[in-house]
């Protein structure tokens, strides 16, 4: 089992990487949309609750992810605090939720009858802060997902996030000082600053790479 991981910032383009990825075959385990789900699971949200109140909820119970964001991303020290404790809350489920996909993954890719190798599987791990949650070390890749400031900053305020969750979020990805942690004969580099062709060609480069690097048993 080939395990890619994605780094770059946020609006860098890492969605965009892994969907082509997939289209060639990778299973993404997206954190993202992990974390959506660990907000509805009940001890999940009771803690979410406990700990920011009931205004996080809406009418109809769910956890509203924007208003979370807005208490936990700023530029003051209650902001980092209250980040803190929601990190303790939801990054042990995700981590939990992460690594049973790993090992289902690993599972299917052994036969029944001798437990031998069937199929080289590829997984992408499409994790917000990899490096600073330590899930470089189950990569044997990393791709690092660069593009042009001007063209990613553009992209986050189509988001509609304030100024000040913007450079939280830009604060804790620059924790990684992931420049000085990927080893070379880890890293690999994609920008996608421009077009989606542009772009997947990157991707495709990479991908007949990897296949020919870490052929099928």
């Amino acid at each position: 089992m080939l395990v890619i991981g994605l780094i770059g910032k946020i609006g860098a383009g890492k969605s965009t990487v892994a969907r082509r990825l997939a289209e060639h075959g990778a299973e993404v385990i997206d954190a993202d949309a992990i974390t959506h789900q660990v907000l509805e699971e009940t001890a999940a949200k009771a803690f979410v609750v406990a700990a920011f109140g009931e205004e996080v909820l809406d009418s109809q119970g769910r956890v509203q992810r924007r208003m979370l964001a807005e208490k936990v991303f700023g530029p003051t020290p209650e902001h980092a605090a209250r980040l803190a404790v929601l990190e303790a809350i939801i990054h042990p489920r995700v981590r939990q939720q992460i690594s049973q996909r790993l090992e289902q993954v690993r599972a299917a890719e052994l036969t029944v009858e001798n437990r031998e190798p069937r199929s080289g599987a590829v997984v992408v791990l499409d994790v917000p802060l990899l490096l600073q949650a330590g899930w470089d070390d189950l990569c044997q890749e990393l791709i690092v997902v660069e593009c042009d400031e001007r063209v990613r900053l553009e992209r986050l305020r189509q988001r509609s996030w304030s100024e000040s969750h913007v450079e939280a979020r830009e604060a804790a990805w620059g924790r990684q000082s992931y420049f000085c942690r990927v080893p070379e004969r880890k890293g690999a580099t994609v920008d996608a600053a421009g077009s989606l062709a542009y772009t997947f060609s990157q991707v495709d480069q990479l991908w007949s790479a990897f296949v020919a690097k870490y052929p099928t048993p």
